[in-house]
């Protein structure tokens, strides 16, 4: 599986996805905090955390006995990149689709 599967596949868990957009709004988070926002158990949370980190979107920090979170700027760098290479295959695609729509049933430019 690729990096870029692991990421999506992880965001796929709308309580992952949740946890990720609440780190890109409020960075570094303990990973109290993120029990609060789920609504679940820490060892439900430590699971979730546990597929983040396995897909590299998020990185742990440990000090003492406290562990904090935060996104991983290069996944969502990865997420970006595929998003305009997607955008200018579609864009490319409705130009395409423009210029066969202008053309008459007999393939002469109408316009």
């Amino acid at each position: 599986m690729t990096d870029l599967n692991r990421i999506f596949a992880a965001l796929a868990d709308e309580t992952r996805f949740k946890v990720v957009e609440h780190l890109m709004a409020q960075g570094e988070q303990p990973a109290g905090s993120l029990t609060e926002l789920a609504g679940l158990s820490a060892p439900a949370v430590s699971r979730h955390l546990k597929v983040l980190r396995e897909a590299n979107l998020v990185s742990q920090r440990v000090e003492g006995t406290h562990r904090y979170y935060s996104v991983r700027s290069e996944a969502l760098r990865s997420i970006s990149d595929w998003t305009l290479e997607h955008r200018a295959f579609w864009a490319g695609s409705l130009d395409r689709l423009d210029t066969l729509l202008a053309l008459d049933p007999d393939g002469k430019d109408t316009a």
